[in-house]
């Protein structure tokens, strides 16, 4: 990990200094002067004029200077400065001290955004995980010229309460049961209420009841954790995560096989509410936030759920499950029911690692974000642009909800009447049935929530996706 510092003038300590190049220009002056070097010189035999470098791109150089440390000045471009570039030269850095520990000084001219989403981008390329016997743990300094207090401050906590999802995501489903995911929350409530519901307690909750009745020890949680600020009457949002935290699909089992070993991950939506919960009381955040993680396994087993049974989920509504593989909108469905009954949200928000069908649609650059609320998409959006949580706003077609009808109960959950091919739209339309009229936003990360490999920002495995999003909405409450 990555620890952030105010510096004004290059540290003694410092082992190498990053100096930003910015459309093909170096600006270090006093950088340039302390080693009596000519940057521009130096720059142009890694890069000739004709050849512009990307966002990323580091080029080493050796130096010297009586008094100091540092040994090394390494080039770093930012492209063009777009946000975009920022983004990937802040994690080409982060990636560059991976598995060090050294305290480096960074020449950094940037606008306060600016500066902080190339900061925050710099600690999340810098993440790793693993559970290797003698495994240490690397932690550079970075020393950020007359960086903005504020901002390092805020670029830290945002990218640790990122890096402290992914932690969550990484931990094999072996260790992580629904169980641990509540003694998570507690671990990290930083102020937060924390009540946790289990056994005879989740008998209203038919949805999180069918899913997780599958692996009955410990079976599973429901998780509802509430930060209140000081500001008396502050509008309230009501976080739901969908928390699988391991998921074979059931009785529907996955097939082809290799697409069920990374599912430790289908918890992404609950480590994101959790990660942001523990931010909340650090940051001031001026608006009430609770997040209701639903914390089941599913798992193949005499208990779990089959394919035609009917369940009543919390509210009373009764659905037809004609395929055990589609459990996270079953445990949505109940938090959503009861935040509308219980809590009174001015926003409702759910966020899950869904369908594959958003993936088909949107890749794995973009969240689909499903709401009516044209206002409140173009702040998420909005959001999504600064933070680097994109998302993309789908519709929510009211004549696909003729898929959701059922002969034997209220609705059927997988929305397989008629033939619509629009598996990420039709199960929003399924989720809605419980929101009552409230505004609520979906946001269905199966695209972004994993990657497959390292890059950029994001390591192989959880992205920690929806935590800088949700963060720096929240942020816009005054």
């Amino acid at each position: 990990m990555l620890t952030l510092k105010r510096a004004d003038q290059l540290s003694k300590k410092a082992a190498q200094i990053f100096v930003p190049v910015i459309d093909g220009k170096v600006a270090a002056p006093e950088i340039a002067k302390l080693f009596h070097l000519n940057l521009e010189d130096e720059l142009a035999f890694f890069a000739p004029s004709d050849k512009p470098l990307k966002a990323g791109e580091i080029f080493e150089i050796p130096v010297s200077a009586a008094g100091y440390k540092c040994d090394r000045l390494a080039f770093i471009s930012l492209g063009k400065a777009s946000a975009t570039e920022l983004r990937q030269a802040g994690a080409a850095i982060g990636r560059k001290l991976r598995g060090k520990s050294d305290d480096v000084y960074l020449h950094l001219d940037l606008k306060k955004d600016e500066t902080k989403s190339f900061l925050v981008s710099a600690n999340l390329g810098n993440f790793t995980w693993n559970l290797k016997s003698g495994a240490k743990t690397f932690i550079s300094i970075i020393e950020v010229r007359n960086g903005d207090l504020e901002v390092l401050k805020s670029a830290q906590l945002v990218s640790d309460a990122v890096n402290r999802a992914r932690q969550l995501i990484h931990t094999p489903s072996n260790i992580k049961n629904p169980e641990w995911i509540a003694r998570q929350a507690k671990k990290y409530a930083n102020g937060a209420k924390v009540e946790i519901k289990s056994g005879a307690a989740l008998k209203e909750f038919g949805g999180l009841r069918a899913v997780g009745g599958s692996s009955p020890k410990p079976g599973p949680r429901f998780i509802q954790m509430t930060y209140t600020p000081r500001k008396s009457g502050a509008k309230h949002i009501v976080l739901v995560g969908k928390g699988i935290t391991y998921d074979t699909g059931g009785i529907s089992l996955k097939r082809p096989y290799d697409i069920m070993i990374p599912m430790k991950s289908d918890m992404s939506g609950a480590a994101a509410c959790l990660a942001v919960m523990s931010a909340l009381k650090d940051m001031k955040a001026n608006v009430k936030v609770t997040a209701l993680l639903m914390c089941a396994e599913n798992a193949i087993s005499a208990t779990a759920q089959r394919p035609g049974d009917v369940i009543t989920h919390y509210g009373g509504k009764t659905v037809e499950v004609l395929n055990t593989d589609a459990e996270g909108r079953l445990v949505l469905a109940d938090g959503l029911a009861y935040a509308v009954k219980n809590l009174k949200p001015d926003y409702l928000i759910d966020i899950a690692t869904l369908t594959g069908s958003a993936t088909l649609g949107l890749g794995k650059q973009y969240a689909a974000l499903y709401s009516r609320n044209l206002k409140w998409i173009k702040e998420l959006r909005t959001a999504g642009d600064i933070s680097g949580d994109r998302v993309w706003h789908m519709p929510l077609i009211d004549d696909y909800e003729s898929a959701l009808e059922s002969d034997i109960a209220d609705i059927n959950h997988t929305a397989d009447k008629g033939d619509f091919n629009a598996g990420s739209v039709t199960a929003a339309l399924f989720l809605e049935q419980f929101v009552d009229g409230v505004n609520w936003a979906h946001l269905d990360i199966a695209g972004v929530g994993r990657a497959e490999a390292d890059s950029g920002e994001n390591p192989k495995g959880g992205t920690g996706w929806g935590v800088r999003l949700l963060l720096e909405w929240i942020g816009t409450f005054k």
